[in-house]
């Protein structure tokens, strides 16, 4: 299931000897994760950077990006396919469970009774650009559904993604470090 979408295509640019613009890469991100117990939900990491104001010619390191969050004073974009959530309460727990252990363990992924067993919080500013599908934003006791062309900002709040649409739905995240 996860190839229900095609792979992030990255194009990077730079700079030849002679200060002319040009494609250096062009291909699929080098920084994809899969959750052995969740199919079909794949994370491709496309880039991040150190500090801000970062360097234009800071070498490409996305392969060494661990977790969810970008590094201190830095950002990542992302792009992450869901597939539709099971039914069943208990394997939708477990699979959030392994996702979390698995990729994202720098998150807080602290639970209350009634949460979304996806629920967590980062200490950051994220863009959420919806580009394929549909999915639902859940906050403490608030949820939208997002449909492709829309943008969520999530400025640090305790949050979860449910595709409760029965397809596969695609959606990119820009994460900026923040502070509380």
């Amino acid at each position: 299931m996860s190839e229900l979408f095609p792979p992030i295509r990255r194009l990077v640019t730079g700079e030849d000897a002679n200060g002319r613009a040009l494609f250096i890469e062009d291909g699929p991100s080098p920084a994809v994760k899969l959750v052995a117990d969740r199919p079909g939900y794949r994370v491709t990491n496309v880039w991040h950077t150190g500090a801000c104001p970062s360097s234009i010619h800071a070498p490409d390191t996305i392969t060494q990006h661990k977790g969810v969050l970008p590094p201190e004073h830095g950002t990542v974009i992302r792009v992450i396919d869901y597939p539709p959530e099971p039914k069943d309460p208990d394997e939708l727990a477990r699979m959030q469970a392994s996702t979390f252990a698995s990729l994202y363990p720098d998150a807080d992924h602290t639970l209350k009774p009634g949460d979304h067993p996806g629920m967590h919080k980062t200490d950051t500013v994220d863009y959420a650009i919806m580009l394929e599908g549909e999915i639902t934003a859940i906050l403490e006791g608030e949820e939208k559904i997002m449909r492709a062309g829309d943008i969520l900002i999530q400025r640090g709040t305790n949050h979860a993604w449910a595709n409760r649409s029965g397809k596969p739905a695609r959606i990119a995240f820009i994460l900026i470090d923040a502070k509380r």
